[in-house]
């Protein structure tokens, strides 16, 4: 009877307590937070040593994050915190889990835990019936399979132990749709038989049934990732979780499965590049979204001190405009200690981040970008692309993407879910060097020049698949070298550029020479064919992955001309400053036109750590508004900007953007 009595006003005082706690945010309304991860492995004989209230109190004091995102469980597969369903690291002082949950409850910050998913070295080494099988049938040393019972064994388990005993909010599951490997073995061979009629696996690639079995694999994921939300949500309905990368540029598709947010953590080297291409998929996905910078690079500097590789406060606030600019949330993830304990030298330079993203987050959070021009990233041609589940050859993409953001035109990357009715939205649709659309998407985008939109397409093979409605033909037969003329200037760029005949209705733009020698016989570099109220073009050269490589400015500078006389009267113009130097987005929020103003100068492509940035300016900005505007600012500061107004355009000048400004235009009462 007193042990009954105990234990009631224990729960009593249990619940009080909870009940004291201020109000945390949910995924869906946090901006900022902080990420920490160590994978603990068989080392790990005293983790909890040196977490401690007072460490935790220390990060929240510095950053004021919407959450934390900690380490429960990483790739080698032991948890960081003593589980009692499987697999802990050898050795705790306590409980670190039990720790940082209590002090973010009182402090009213949300926790979520970096859990490695499919990736699971220690389960696929203890339990080999849970691994994926590989072609020679050997099993896989780290990836689990969706057709064995490790989700339902261990994952959810874990998951709801996590959400029940520890009351965290939410998980972000690392290594799990990047980590998916086809799997050769006797139930997924069924499996696969069953649905698709093949009587065994293929051997590779160019295989009949190759396509069909990465297809089958892709499926299997789907609903093992459906499995594990709904295996949690069962037992713990408001636990929030994630899969990181799950339909992001590394699955690019419809979301197809009930997670509360997308997340990745972009490149921790050109990082400005990889938060441009997925920043801009993950902005129409349709659901909460963040991403996460690396406060360190994996690779060493030539510029900065030896051995150093932690990045400076001005660079990680250069990744997060890339982002904020888009209407993203904003993490970065910081290493923890091999006992699971936070260097505390480091979260000064996150309190200057997260400064400078808090000034921008009534302004830019949630923002929707105005359409201007859209990057197609179709999900048929990347799928038949690649010889991986879910894995990524973008370069051709994120090269016209970067060509195009340095010429500053404002762009959004768009799958084909994305632009299904929304197609006439877009003044400019750009396809880039895809080799193949569904039949269907390719009549949608005729019908959609018809009506008036303005159709480019980048690289010989894109061009093939509308070369009826372009009035070209082409010779592969006759390729050659890709020798570029362009305003005065000759450039070479790797690949060949098949021959072409034109049509009456194709007009010619550009020239590709036969030498490097500008006095050398030339043909068409492009053309431009009207179709119906609108207008269809084409260049007839590669040059999205050379970009990515090494940037051209006579292949942008072509590229630009040829946007800019397709779509010749944008929101936004700006100019001053080398062209490359400045992102420019053109968004709205609260009624409210923005215009984002990223600066993207410096080696940021080269160099993996930067301590100054220089600032670029002044800039000469047009926009575009139909009526003189009540009041225009530059923020987050709250300037006045001067402006003139005719013609529906105003007219003004920045004098200079440090990393990020703002244009706001308040429309007229």
């Amino acid at each position: 009877m007193r042990r009954t009595i105990a234990c009631l006003i224990f729960l009593a005082t249990a619940v009080a307590a909870r009940g004291a706690e201020p109000p945390r945010l949910r995924r869906s309304e946090s901006f900022l937070g902080i990420h920490f991860d160590f994978h603990a492995g068989p080392d790990c004989k005293e983790v909890g040593r040196n977490t401690t209230a007072a460490m935790v109190d220390r990060i929240i004091d510095l950053v004021r994050p919407d959450y934390l995102q900690v380490d429960c469980k990483g790739h080698p597969g032991y948890t960081s915190y003593p589980t009692k369903v499987g697999n802990p690291a050898p050795g705790f002082v306590g409980d670190p889990l039990k720790v940082w949950r209590e002090a973010t409850a009182r402090r009213g910050v949300a926790l979520y835990m970096h859990y490695s998913g499919i990736y699971d070295e220690h389960a696929v080494r203890t339990h080999p019936d849970w691994a994926a099988t590989r072609a020679d049938g050997a099993k896989d040393d780290r990836a689990t399979t969706p057709f064995g019972p490790y989700a339902n064994a261990l994952l959810i388990p874990q998951l709801r132990e996590l959400a029940g005993v520890y009351g965290v909010d939410g998980v972000w599951i690392d290594g799990d749709c990047w980590a998916t490997v086809p799997d050769y073995g006797d139930a997924a061979a069924a499996a696969f038989r069953s649905a698709t009629g093949f009587q065994a696996p293929p051997k590779g690639p160019g295989d009949p049934a190759w396509r069909p079995f990465l297809d089958f694999h892709r499926d299997a994921y789907r609903d093992y990732l459906r499995r594990v939300v709904a295996g949690v949500k069962a037992t713990n309905p408001t636990f929030q979780v994630c899969s990181n990368w799950a339909f992001t540029d590394h699955m690019p598709e419809p979301v197809s499965a009930p997670v509360d947010f997308l997340s990745g953590d972009f490149s921790p080297q050109d990082s400005v590049n990889s938060a441009r291409l997925s920043g801009r998929y993950l902005a129409r996905q349709g659901i909460p979204w963040d991403l996460m910078a690396w406060s360190f690079t994996t690779v060493a500097s030539k510029t900065t001190a030896p051995g150093r590789n932690t990045k400076s406060a001005v660079q990680l606030e250069r990744e997060a405009a890339g982002i904020l600019a888009l209407g993203g949330g904003f993490q970065a993830y910081f290493g923890q200690g091999r006992d699971g304990s936070v260097n505390l030298d480091r979260m000064p330079v996150m309190a200057e981040v997260a400064a400078f993203c808090r000034a921008r987050q009534a302004l830019c959070h949630h923002s929707r970008a105005v359409p201007q021009v859209a990057l197609l990233f179709s999900t048929p041609a990347h799928y038949r692309g690649v010889d991986q589940l879910f894995g990524r050859d973008n370069e051709r993409l994120a090269g016209v993407l970067a060509s195009l953001l340095e010429s500053r035109h404002s762009v959004e990357v768009l799958g084909e879910h994305h632009l299904a009715g929304r197609l006439d939205d877009y003044p400019l649709i750009i396809v880039p060097e895809w080799e193949y659309l569904a039949p269907g998407f390719i009549e949608d985008l005729k019908g959609y020049a018809r009506r008036g939109g303005s159709l480019l397409l980048i690289g010989p093979e894109s061009a093939g698949l509308f070369a009826d409605v372009l009035d070209v033909k082409f010779d592969p037969a006759a390729g050659r070298d890709v020798h570029l003329a362009h305003d005065g200037a000759v450039t070479t760029l790797p690949g060949k550029a098949p021959g072409v005949a034109l049509g009456p209705r194709a007009k010619p733009v550009g020239t590709l020479l036969a030498t490097k020698s500008d006095r050398s016989s030339g043909r068409p570099a492009a053309a431009v064919t009207g179709l119906g109220e609108g207008k269809v073009a084409a260049t007839f050269f590669p040059m999205g992955r050379a970009y990515s490589h090494e940037p051209d400015a006579t292949a942008r500078a072509f590229l630009d001309a040829l946007a800019r006389s397709l779509f010749p009267d944008p929101i936004a113009v700006v100019a001053g400053s080398p062209s490359a130097d400045v992102d420019v987005h053109v968004a709205t929020k609260g009624g409210r036109l923005l215009v984002n103003l990223v600066n993207a100068s410096g080696p940021h492509r080269t160099e993996p750590i930067l301590d100054a940035i220089p600032p670029v300016g002044p800039l000469d900005v047009t926009i575009r508004v139909p009526a003189r505007p009540a009041r225009v600012t530059l923020q987050p500061a709250g300037i006045d900007l001067p402006f003139a107004h005719e013609n529906s355009r105003i007219r003004l000048t920045v004098p200079g953007v440090a990393v990020h400004e703002v244009v706001v235009v308040e429309p007229s009462k």
